[in-house]
């Protein structure tokens, strides 16, 4: 059995570190992960999306597209969803 490492997959399927395609897809999995820690921590808080939405002004609706995709969302939205709504601290880190 010829078993490979996730690395190894991705970059049989989209390219070395580094290429358009690969780019792309860690870019759409750290937008994913964004939403999952969103919907994890409204869950550990035991907070309906509709709560959530009402301390942050936004639609029910909109908080579960970021729950389940976390895309397209603006910086001062993840700040007031994270501070505002969640009460937590955002961080973000740069690496060159």
């Amino acid at each position: 059995m010829n078993i490979k490492s996730l690395d190894q997959i991705k970059d049989q399927y989209y390219g070395e570190k580094g290429s358009s395609k690969r780019d792309q897809l860690e870019r759409e999995l750290d937008a994913l992960r964004i939403g999952l820690k969103i919907r994890e921590a409204r869950e550990k808080m035991d907070m309906t999306q509709a709560e959530l939405a009402a301390r942050v002004n936004k639609k029910r609706e909109y908080i579960s597209k970021i729950e389940n995709d976390g895309g397209n969302i603006t910086l001062k939205t993840l700040y007031d969803i994270v501070e505002r709504g969640l009460g937590g601290k955002l961080y973000i880190d740069v690496k060159i």
